[in-house]
């Protein structure tokens, strides 16, 4: 799967620094201090110009004892540009944005330098109130008592400092250098992180406290950077489409495309947008889990010690493995199940129904008391002593994974009127898009059979969208008309979707039309 990211244009950064010399005061020239910045920044393009009541004297003080010499940070807030600090005419440090995907399990952040010089930091930390509830919904019950609301914002604001801290003490630059943060993240965190009431996200109708949020101060969120710093949230479209998706199709660049693309973004749940400049529909559902490694009994995200890849050796059939970190293998990640899951397959060890077929003399094959397995690690070659194994079970588990995604997939192009050959773009977001090898995908039927160049893996779109935005200020007028594009849908249980996903969990499909590039089962294959 290429690894590309679309180019965007450019026009100007969320924070600009402005060097300027004014004209000083005299008898004939009574304009203020604050009006004479306000009016030569003007005359650049800046305007409308705010400063906050709290900086405006600091300001102006620091205008006279600099002899009227001065560099101006200004920063954009949708509406008009603020004055954030006033530093001396020859200040070249640094001028910073902290770019953050607020997730579920895990936060990431990424530094961005305003002057233009790369800042390649990047830090990645579990999401503190994992222990507070794993997933979103306890964590929304949990915040029912308005302590426990402030209680699971302070554990994000927590965390944000500790590792903004340690990313900029790595380079021995101060948190005051840090003018605007750009987070992205689905409808709940965004609540947890303004500490916003979440309780109508999960009753119906559905509806949370606010769709779009306004630019705060970083010192309103008791962030450490600089006060004046500007806080953008991604909007979201609703309960169950957050700024995370908002950001992954500004990344993906399909708001762009004349021709109709997909992003899919696979995490706690399996969220899909299919569309172009025009139009786009969203829909999500519970397909993520076994997809990432989790709900099997090996499973585990792809981390240092996961195995991504797997290959089974069509002669002798003896696996091969690649280890995240190249240390000895601890689990299995999502990828690394598509891929044993196909293998077994293409190698006659698995059948259409997700059974082992002991007739295929595989070694790895082992009795448990529950049912069959196949022991891709044996104990002595595994991080901990123990093998890893994949169970008829977790087979069953994963298939159903991969059906609800395929299902997902063919409902939304029908309800469009296309097929799967209209698209010409596929991007698969998230950690598991990094990974994920769409052939293998393809063989077991949890993606279309489409040429593989069609495929093309984002990473972390919503954390890539977020930088965008900092770098680009167009953008965030631009968030706004995608959110407008969007049309959300209720995938609701009908015999449409019942019947489709049961021909789903078989490999790859009960219609081996849909297929035509996968091999029919026939048992031990001995040409591979």
């Amino acid at each position: 799967m290429s690894q590309e990211q679309p180019p965007f244009e450019r026009p100007g950064a969320m924070v600009e620094i402005v060097r300027l010399e004014l004209p000083p005061p005299d008898l004939k020239d009574n304009t203020g201090d604050f009006d004479r910045l306000a009016r030569a920044l003007e005359k650049r393009g800046y305007f409308p110009l705010r400063v906050e009541y709290s900086l405006l004297d600091g300001a102006v003080r620091r205008i006279r004892s600099q002899g009227y010499r001065l560099a101006a940070v200004l920063g954009y807030d949708r509406f008009c540009w603020k004055l954030l600090e006033v530093l001396l005419p020859e200040y070249a440090g640094p001028v910073l944005g902290v770019a953050v995907d607020l997730g579920t399990t895990g936060i990431s952040f990424q530094l961005v330098d305003f002057n233009g010089r790369e800042t390649p930091d990047r830090m990645s930390v579990p999401n503190p109130q994992i222990r507070l509830g794993e997933d979103i919904l306890t964590r929304i019950l949990h915040a029912r008592g308005k302590e426990n609301l402030l209680e699971l914002q302070r554990l994000l604001i927590e965390i944000f400092n500790r590792t903004i801290r340690e990313m900029l003490d790595r380079r021995g630059w101060d948190p005051g250098c840090v003018y605007a943060l750009g987070v992205a993240g689905n409808t709940a965190m965004s609540h947890f992180f303004l500490g916003l009431d979440p309780s109508g996200i999960c009753k119906e109708p559905y509806i949370p406290s606010a769709n779009r949020f306004p630019v705060c101060r970083g010192a309103e969120l008791g962030l450490v950077v600089h006060p004046e710093a500007l806080v953008t949230v991604f909007p979201n479209v609703g309960a169950y489409f957050g700024g995370d998706l908002i950001a992954g199709i500004l990344a993906s660049g399909m708001n762009r495309s004349e021709h109709v693309q997909i992003l899919v973004d696979v995490g706690t749940n399996a969220e899909v947008v299919l569309g172009n400049r025009d139009w786009m529909l969203a829909c999500a559902g519970a397909a993520g889990p076994a997809l990432e490694g989790g709900a099997i009994e090996r499973g585990m995200m792809a981390l240092p010690g996961a195995i991504d890849r797997v290959r089974i050796d069509p002669s002798t059939l003896e696996p091969s493995w690649h280890v995240l970190g190249e240390g000895k293998p601890a689990g299995i990640c999502g990828s690394g199940v598509v891929d044993l899951v196909a293998e077994m397959f293409a190698a006659g060890i698995l059948t259409v129904q997700g059974k082992i077929d002991l007739s295929a003399g595989a070694p790895g094959i082992i009795e448990t008391p529950e049912c069959r397995a196949y022991e891709l690690v044996r104990p002595e070659e595994s991080a901990d002593g123990r093998g890893i194994a994949v169970s008829e079970i977790d087979i069953g588990i994963f298939l159903k994974s991969k059906a609800a995604m395929y299902t997902i997939l063919s409902v939304m192009i029908r309800k469009v009127g296309l097929d799967f050959g209209d698209i010409e773009r596929f991007f698969v977001a998230g950690t598991f898009g990094n990974h994920i090898d769409p052939g293998m995908a393809v063989r077991i039927g949890m993606l279309p059979d489409l040429p593989l160049e069609t495929y093309c893996g984002l990473g972390n779109s919503s954390l890539r969208g977020a930088e965008m935005l900092l770098r680009d200020r167009s953008l965030a007028e631009e968030t706004e008309r995608v959110c407008r594009l969007i049309t959300y849908v209720e995938l609701n249980v009908s015999a449409e979707l019942l019947n489709e996903f049961s021909g789903a969990l078989f490999l790859p499909h009960t219609d081996p039309r849909l297929f035509p590039s996968v091999k029919p089962y026939a048992g031990r294959r001995t040409n591979g």
